[in-house]
């Protein structure tokens, strides 16, 4: 007699594994990008090394990142039909800049003569392409926004700097292009997230690249995922000050508010990004002065109440509000840097999905009415 085991089942996937990657190893206290410990590479390697290792699949010589930076230079500037596109939808009454970057990403497809090509070769440039065009699509967006005249981007800097450069036509200082380096690293990739899986059930459909990544965008946008970051400072914001901290959490707890930034569906113990973040933002906070480390203050009282009462950590959403309020960045524009930073991982996951050339179609348990007559 032939038995059979049935498939597993989970709402939300929770703890089924769905695939094999050699990308990322996410767990209990550890997060490794192809080998390496996300501490080391935050502390030793550029955003620019580490897009190169998701990337490519290696660590790179001096020659190799030194061509790598050189080509993604020379893809930083935009059409003017994504530029015009831009300053169009930027200023549409309640325009969301998540939005935006979805809909710009979606449209730049369309002037990629490459864009249905699915080749290794192919995916590298576009890959290479859309890390460059995401900032400038932020820094024009924020311009419009903030009723400046557009800013081009400065071939004379390095990644993280040109991002902070096109949002505010100020030269970013080192500390401040420091904290932003990393936290691009840090957000660079996390194996089957929301949105990267999103990224691989439309790749595996042999759907191109920009498609991928469009529909990835749309995913990170839920505050359940990449929205987090934007609504951890929303929190801390409404909290308001120190003294407010009791009572709102207090409050917070009565009415069974979630309280963003806290959590993770892999990480029980605590995310391995957050203190890295966390030590980076307080420092330069403090030395930008106390209407800056006022939000750490507040943050800090927040994370010690959910340990205490909730035994709860926070993930690397709930420290990264707090380091880009502190660095001046909009709120609306957090996610958008998540972007900037998970692109990487996207079209390395977009590449390794592709070349198993497998369609990802799970099955659903029917829990609906049965033997109906019409």
């Amino acid at each position: 007699m032939t038995t059979t085991t049935a498939a597993p089942k989970s709402q939300g996937l929770a703890g089924v594994t769905a695939g094999e990657t050699a990308i990322c190893s996410v767990g209990q206290g550890k997060l490794v990008y192809r080998g390496y410990a996300i501490d080391d590479l935050a502390e030793h390697a550029c955003f620019e090394e580490t897009a190169f290792l998701l990337l490519v699949g290696h660590k790179p010589d001096a020659a190799e990142l030194s061509a790598f930076k050189d080509e993604i230079v020379g893809y930083r500037r935009l059409p003017v039909g994504a530029v015009n596109l831009i300053k169009e939808i930027s200023k549409a009454p309640g325009a969301v800049p998540m939005d935006v970057l979805r809909t710009v990403v979606s449209y730049l497809g369309q002037f990629d003569p490459n864009c249905q090509d699915i080749s290794p070769a192919a995916e590298q440039t576009k890959s290479r392409q859309l890390l460059a065009q995401i900032p400038t699509i932020i820094g024009h967006m924020q311009n419009v926004i903030d009723g400046r005249d557009i800013v081009e981007p400065d071939d004379s800097l390095g990644h993280a700097a040109n991002l902070l450069w096109m949002m505010t036509g100020q030269k970013p200082s080192d500390e401040s292009t420091k904290v932003v380096d990393v936290s691009l690293t840090l957000y660079a990739e996390h194996d089957f997230n929301a949105s990267t899986f999103a990224s691989r059930v439309i790749a595996g459909t042999n759907a191109d690249m920009h498609g991928a990544v469009t529909g990835a965008i749309a995913a990170l946008k839920g505050p359940l995922h990449g929205g987090a970051n934007e609504k951890a400072m929303d929190m801390l914001l409404e909290v308001g000050a120190v003294e407010n901290v009791d009572s709102y959490m207090a409050n917070a707890f009565a009415t069974k508010a979630k309280i963003m930034g806290f959590g993770h569906r892999v990480y029980k113990q605590g995310d391995h990004r957050a203190p890295i973040l966390h030590a980076l933002g307080r420092e330069a906070a403090e030395k930008i002065g106390p209407e800056a480390t006022k939000w750490f203050d507040v943050g800090e009282k927040v994370q010690k109440i959910m340990l205490d009462e909730k035994d709860i950590h926070p993930n690397v959403d709930f420290p990264c509000g707090m380091t880009y309020y502190a660095l001046g960045i909009p709120v609306p524009q957090y996610t958008p840097l998540f972007v900037a930073a998970r692109i990487t991982g996207w079209c390395a996951h977009i590449l390794e999905q592709h070349a198993t050339q497998k369609l990802i179609r799970p099955i659903a348990e029917y829990v609906g009415p049965e033997n109906l007559k019409w």
